[in-house]
């Protein structure tokens, strides 16, 4: 995909990946590309209705954004896209509003009163390159930055599927979605007092925390392509799964996994209380979990065939990533 020019959307679809395109190659000249669009983002330059843009909040932004993570999330909207014939600016778009959405999570989650974390993506946390005012105003400034962008039309025209968008990202990262599943990560930990979650406790708070952002980065894209109502089940049925499967193999990784591979500090879920499948069923049953998952992933977009292959392989990534 050939990254978007700041001033004019480009028309037509999402290139098409040949048979022979090796996965990893392709999540990585997707993630080019959705670092070239964020960096035109997040440049000096005052945007309209703007009235001025704060250095030190312009570059911690950055600080938070660039250089740094998968984009799987832009990744599964875009790809989801161009399976259905979708835009190439709205899915990328679209996906970078996402990704936003998921930089402010993790700036807000590295906070001494949340995680309290120092070290994220190989590199200082915001706070601590910072300072915790200025990364609690990086989190409000790239979360609204990320509905601006899906909410501009220079890069969807059609008025309705960008209040489909809006409203879809609104609910995935809201109070019955990630930021809900945060606070019931904390009362797990036992913050508010005594807490005994189970396995359906802990799925629940996982589904909401991390897997409703996962899934609505595949529902993004089957709005973008104007997928029908079977189609969207299908792929919220495929999200839904890839986001369990992902938090799941996240939690193998923090118990597994050096630190220096991870870019960040490991062993801490365990050490903080916090509810993961991997305690209620074992590094093995968690294991086992995450290849049922995949197969449910596979048979959701069983029906593209062919055209699918980028998405099956997706899932199978990310139960097998190191990182």
């Amino acid at each position: 995909m050939t990254p978007t020019p700041s001033t004019q959307a480009p028309t037509g679809s999402v290139k098409a990946v040949t048979p022979a395109a090796d996965f990893t190659h392709r999540l990585t000249e997707v993630a080019g590309t959705v670092e070239t669009f964020l960096v035109e983002r997040l440049g000096p330059a005052v945007g309209a209705g703007e009235i001025a843009r704060p250095p030190r909040l312009m570059e911690a932004m950055r600080h938070a954004v660039l250089g740094g993570g998968k984009r799987l999330r832009p990744f599964l909207a875009i790809e989801t896209a161009r399976m259905l014939g979708g835009s190439e600016a709205a899915a990328l778009a679209a996906g970078a509003g996402v990704e936003l959405v998921h930089c402010y999570s993790l700036v807000h989650d590295d906070l001494p009163a949340m995680d309290d974390d120092d070290m994220r993506r190989g590199k200082p946390t915001v706070h601590k390159a910072y300072d915790e005012a200025t990364a609690i105003l990086v989190g409000d400034a790239l979360q609204t930055l990320a509905f601006e962008i899906v909410a501009d039309p220079t890069w969807q025209p059609d008025a309705r599927i960008r209040a489909d968008l809006v409203l879809g990202l609104a609910r995935a990262s809201g109070l019955g979605g990630m930021v809900g599943g945060q606070i019931l990560d904390l009362t797990a930990e036992g913050r508010f007092g005594a807490a005994n979650m189970d396995v359906d406790d802990t799925l629940r708070m996982q589904a909401m925390k991390t897997g409703a952002i996962l899934a609505f980065s595949v529902e993004a894209g089957a709005i973008v392509g104007g997928a029908d109502k079977d189609q969207q089940a299908a792929l919220l049925r495929y999200g839904l799964a890839l986001g369990q499967a992902f938090q799941i193999a996240d939690d193998i990784l923090d118990r597994e996994a050096s630190p220096e591979a991870m870019g960040k500090a490991t062993g801490k879920d365990k050490d903080a209380g916090k509810a993961t499948l991997v305690d209620r069923l074992g590094i093995d049953g968690a294991r086992a979990e995450c290849d049922r998952l995949v197969g449910v992933c596979e048979d959701a977009v069983s029906s593209w065939g062919e055209g699918a292959r980028v998405l099956r392989d997706a899932a199978r990534f990310t139960v097998a990533r190191k990182t």
